[in-house]
């Protein structure tokens, strides 16, 4: 479990700042416009970038490309699960119109796509996190490209 806990640590702020994106977003109401969410994928991606950085500092030699992967991982994952439960409650608990709105603004013809909603918000999350992870972790994995200095040999 000590294992996980700096990535969930880092999952749990970086939804916190998910949230608090998507709030200020709502004071301004530009919620419902799709194309604000993309900076979601900036803040998750500082997350898992932080969080391997700060899982190689903390294990320092036993960081292997594993390791580094799986605290991308579950960073990504425990920030999307907490915000797509945040955006579930949102949208059926604090505001019952947000829904509607988002549906009069793209999707006309469907009446009930709640679930749709949910899922997209939850697989676009997985789908950043497994990419921006596989990315990050190119720039923290060892090389085994780096080439030994010959030895010289003298003659006489």
């Amino acid at each position: 479990m000590k294992k996980f806990a700096l990535p969930i640590r880092f999952g749990v702020a970086t939804s916190g700042c998910l949230i608090a994106y998507f709030l200020i977003l709502a004071l301004f109401d530009l919620h419902t416009n799709v194309f604000f969410s993309l900076f979601n994928g900036v803040i998750v991606g500082f997350g898992i970038y932080e969080a391997i950085k700060y899982y190689k500092l903390e294990v320092k030699k036993d960081f292997d490309y594993g390791s580094g992967f799986t605290a991308g991982l579950v960073t990504g994952f425990v920030a999307t699960l907490v915000f797509t439960l945040f955006f579930a409650l949102y949208a059926t608990e604090i505001n019952t119109a947000f829904l509607q709105e988002l549906t009069t603004v793209w999707f006309n013809d469907f009446k009930n796509f709640e679930g749709i909603v949910f899922f997209t918000v939850a697989i676009m999350g997985f789908a950043t996190t497994l990419v921006l992870t596989l990315s990050f972790m190119q720039l923290f994995k060892t090389s085994n490209n780096t080439r030994k200095k010959p030895v010289s040999r003298q003659v006489g």
